[in-house]
């Protein structure tokens, strides 16, 4: 390509192994994350270098002194007044260095010209050209007008999914930022590229938490239009033009099927009827229902370890709760406690003012969802953990919680993430042949459960936390999505080997979080658009402007 600058290296803004700076014309459209190459020195061969800067601002300057000056030259404020002399202008650009063709890293110098790279020296420039496990991120559009390009940018699926990283988090605002659009076609990314690789073994446990966001994804979009813009994308991206596969929906048990869904009673009869999906049920007759009250207390203040005091005493089955395997008579036994003139004196240790406020925390849940805590599974119950022990290659989870109250929710998503955790632990009789490498986790709202205002003693924090810290080399991969990333607790979101960032607010930029983010780039994420996302990953040289399709499945009724 011509050239379309020069070089700048002045007093007071020299060139760095960091960062350098050209003029350009001003008539040229060039706008952040695109791609320059700059000549640079030559080698210890005598062969020609090249340097690659992304660009990060853009600044227009002319030879007028002043502000007043500009004024005096428009006829003192004539707004339609003609100068005599042109002011002599030009483009200032500012560029971070990403990369040179041989390693050498000292300053570009003065003078030297600067080019738009081809298509082969952007994907070196950013760490696209030899990406090992490809897996598709989206595509980025380089220039304007006729130097226009389009590229598709993978990953390395060792540094989504694991072994070498793993995590994603996604931010962005409700509904401007499309989190769980993006955390979907990753995920169906994953899954058509584990179906191509024999080696990979990948399955997904995603929780509807919205509505019916998630309960159709096994069924292709039908809008037309929507279709003719997918379809180019996903073929320079290699993927199937088909929804996902091996999908399989959990809705929470009730007698009339719709009580605890937004799914239409018709929809679920013909899944049931099908195989397609199953309903969920919690019992309290085994030492592993009862571990699992603590989940019901996750976003309960407890800094005198007060509940967990009591589910112990329940769990060791002290007193009267000896011998209960129903819920029912496990609610009698808890409200024996709260009388002051309670028989029994075992659980005296516990003030009644202490159990009566358990109680009521456990009633508040247990009266919402008391279909789903039952007494017997029956022919048409299952539970959730003895699915999760039976999932294999490239199987599709979808749980619906997305009409439970929020402790209900918690409840489900801590007992989720326990099972899969049980799994990989060997806890059932399976061959690790058998059992898949990676499991991946999806959960939207985040924030609920590993946000800076959850209490330290939640359960579910601290399995969230052993996920981010230690579950990759366990093959457990969380993807979570959320508004606000400066929520979110730092030891989850820093072990998050991916960061996706949407559109968000300027109160949330100033935060910590976005420090290191250029300044152009965070008034960027003020007004992106649906289907665009700035990326952060450690193959990447640097931060990427990318945008992915509409989803393939059907997201609408």
């Amino acid at each position: 390509m011509e050239a379309i600058g020069k070089i700048i290296a002045t007093e007071k803004q020299p060139s760095t192994i960091e960062e350098f700076t050209f003029w350009t014309r001003k008539d040229l459209k060039l706008k952040p994350f695109d791609v320059v190459v700059v000549e640079h020195v030559k080698d210890a061969d005598g062969e020609p270098t090249k340097t690659f800067g992304v660009i990060e601002e853009i600044s227009h300057m002319t030879d007028s002194p002043s502000a007043l000056a500009g004024y005096i030259s428009s006829d003192f404020g004539q707004v339609d007044s003609t100068s005599y002399t042109e002011r002599i202008g030009m483009n200032y650009v500012k560029c971070k260095v990403v990369g040179n063709t041989k390693n050498i890293y000292i300053p570009v110098q003065e003078g030297k010209k600067v080019y738009l790279a081809e298509r082969d020296e952007i994907m070196e420039a950013l760490g696209l050209n030899n990406v090992k496990h490809k897996l598709p991120a989206g595509y980025i559009e380089m220039y304007e007008g006729a130097n226009k390009q389009t590229l598709p940018v993978f990953f390395n699926s060792h540094f989504l999914i694991g072994p070498e990283g793993a995590h994603l988090n996604i931010s962005g605002i409700s509904g401007l930022a499309s989190k769980t659009s993006y955390a979907m076609f990753l995920m169906k990314a994953i899954q058509d590229y584990a179906a191509k690789d024999k080696k990979e073994s990948v399955a997904f446990i995603m929780m509807n938490v919205k509505g019916t966001d998630l309960l159709k994804i096994d069924q292709k979009n039908t809008r037309k239009d929507e279709l003719k813009k997918i379809k180019p994308i996903y073929d320079i991206l290699a993927l199937e033009l088909e929804p996902f596969k091996q999908v399989k929906y959990f809705y929470p048990y009730s007698k009339d099927l719709t009580s605890y869904t937004y799914e239409k009673e018709d929809v679920i009869k013909t899944r049931l009827d099908a195989g397609n999906a199953l309903q969920y049920k919690y019992l309290f007759e085994t030492d592993e229902d009862k571990e699992c009250l603590d989940l019901l207390f996750a976003n309960v203040d407890d800094p005198n370890d007060t509940i967990e005091s009591i589910i112990n005493f329940i769990i060791s089955n002290g007193g009267g709760f000896n011998g209960i395997e129903t819920w029912e008579d496990f609610k009698n036994e808890l409200y024996k406690q709260t009388q002051s003139d309670k028989v029994s004196k075992a659980g005296k240790e516990i003030s009644v003012m202490s159990w009566r406020k358990f109680y009521r925390l456990f009633n508040k849940s247990y009266q919402k969802c008391q279909q789903m805590f039952t007494n017997k599974l029956g022919s048409s119950g299952v539970r959730l953990r003895d699915q999760i022990a039976e999932i294999g290659k490239n199987d599709v989870m979808v749980i619906d919680v997305a009409k439970l109250d929020e402790e209900s929710q918690g409840f489900v998503f801590g007992d989720v993430m326990r099972a899969v955790y049980n799994l990989k632990l060997g806890s059932t009789n399976r061959v690790d042949s058998d059992i898949p490498d990676r499991i991946v986790i999806f959960i939207d709202e985040l924030n609920k459960y590993a946000s800076t205002d959850v209490p330290k003693s939640s359960p579910i924090l601290h399995q969230l936390l052993d996920i981010t810290e230690r579950g990759r080399s366990l093959g457990i991969v969380l993807f979570g999505a959320e508004q606000f990333v400066s929520d979110i607790h730092r030891r989850i979101k820093g072990n998050c080997a991916t960061q996706a960032f949407g559109r968000t607010n300027a109160i949330e930029i100033s935060r910590e979080d976005f420090r290191f983010v250029p300044s152009v780039y965070k008034t960027m994420l003020t007004r992106m658009k649906q289907g665009e996302y700035i990326i952060q990953n450690p193959i990447f040289r640097s931060m990427l402007n990318i945008k992915f399709p509409l989803p393939i499945y059907k997201y609408f009724d």
